[in-house]
């Protein structure tokens, strides 16, 4: 109770003044909303903006753990320190902690930066231009660790995290009123901006890039193979991991998106909360699996050689592309954004189907970037509106057609 009174008496005591903001910011996400309906509402409901970003992150928390096991497992596992998990998900060799304690030591800085930058931003912004803060930064600021290498050095994510917060969501008035999803613009950012730090065989497994340096010095002879699996599809490489290993999870990629099993969890756990849209989910599955299918199809019919650039992806089974890369854990935490997606029932259907056909699409033909559902995701977000502003249209011409046919 006496932090609460400290609380509210900061609150009254610099109520009206350009520090409001913060000091309500800090009230509203420890206790409750700052704003509360008193009576005569329609609608009897427990749930608000923060239970519905606390319910997100509560998705996300054992795919951030297990990014943690793995980032020590891929590392201790590259420099030969262990062997490669041989008993399945709950294997000894991949649960220690001593890959915990690796993995935890380089995620959490991430993380910390990740919220330091980002809630600052938006606090400067509340207090200059005197609005409310948010809830909405609490799923993004745990989303970005997540969807990057692990390797990305500190001062390149706070800009991108900047840039992001400024660009992507303040801009356009903050939360609720941004039209591409922030987590995703930051990663855009990072990829453009620094395209060496976000591909290639050296990002994915903390020590790549130093023991390469060490090689081009003569130092050493052991090198660390970091590359995606993507990548090394991408780079016509044979790929070493079974089917197995990649829905579990045991591979390298970004911190968050590799365990296909558990972002599978989430998924339902979303949708049997009524958080995220299964519509979306669905429809953005089946978009992937008929894009894949596809290029099977031009594989087999022999239109395509094998000395193509396109083949070893195109010629990738077609569901084998749901448990690769980002597209699993795009699918289910940045499609589904209620406010970057599409809003009607059938515009969800458009939206997602798009999302999975363009990632595929945009995976295969582009070598240089295999992983396309990033991209996907951020177009759609542009026509989103688009979508859902031809579907009302098309309701209401159905509907003054049967008025027309009543009247006739």
């Amino acid at each position: 109770m006496g932090l609460k009174q400290n609380l509210h008496n900061l609150k009254e005591k610099y109520k009206g003044t350009k520090m409001a903001p913060a000091f309500n910011a800090l009230h509203t996400f420890l206790y409750t909303p700052n704003d509360t309906a008193r009576g005569g509402t329609h609608i009897k409901a427990a749930d608000d903006l923060k239970r519905t970003m606390n319910t997100v992150i509560m998705a996300l928390i054992p795919c951030l753990i297990f990014g943690m096991f793995n980032t020590g497992y891929q590392h201790f596992l590259a420099i030969g320190e262990i062997q490669a998990v041989s008993g399945g998900f709950f294997s000894s060799e991949f649960w220690t902690l001593q890959n915990f304690a690796f993995g935890f030591w380089k995620v959490l800085p991430l993380i910390i930066i990740s919220y330091a930058v980002g809630l600052g931003v938006e606090f400067i912004f509340a207090i200059i231009k005197g609005h409310e803060v948010e809830e909405g930064y609490l799923v993004t600021g745990m989303l970005v660790p997540l969807i990057i290498p692990i390797d990305t050095p500190y001062w390149m994510l706070i800009i991108a995290v900047i840039f992001g917060v400024v660009i992507g969501k303040e801009v356009f008035g903050g939360t609720g009123m941004n039209i591409l999803n922030p987590a995703l613009t930051i990663r855009a950012f990072l990829f453009f901006a620094y395209p060496t730090w976000m591909s290639g065989d050296k990002v994915w497994v903390q020590g790549a890039a130093e023991r390469a340096q060490e090689i081009a010095n003569g130092s050493t002879a052991d090198a660390i193979s970091g590359e995606t699996i993507l990548g090394s599809l991408a780079q016509s490489h044979p790929v070493d991991y079974s089917v197995m290993d990649m829905f579990f999870g045991f591979i390298p990629g970004s911190i968050g998106e590799t365990s296909t099993v558990l972002i599978l969890l989430a998924g339902l756990f979303l949708i049997f909360t009524k958080i995220a849209s299964w519509r979306i989910m669905l429809s953005s599955v089946i978009g992937a699996l008929v894009m894949g299918y596809i290029f099977n199809i031009v594989v087999d019919s022999g239109w395509i050689t094998q000395t193509s650039k396109f083949y070893t992806l195109m010629s990738t089974e077609f569901w084998q592309h749901l448990l690769m890369g980002g597209l699993a854990f795009g699918i289910v935490f940045m499609a589904t954004d209620p406010v970057t997606g599409s809003q009607t029932n059938k515009g969800k259907w458009i939206y997602g189907f798009l999302i999975g056909f363009i990632s595929i699409m945009i995976r295969v033909f582009n070598p240089a970037y295999p992983e396309g559902v990033m991209l996907a995701i951020l177009l759609m977000n542009v026509f989103a509106p688009t979508i859902d502003h031809y579907v009302v249209k098309g309701n209401v011409n159905k509907r003054l057609k049967r008025a027309k046919l009543k009247t006739a």
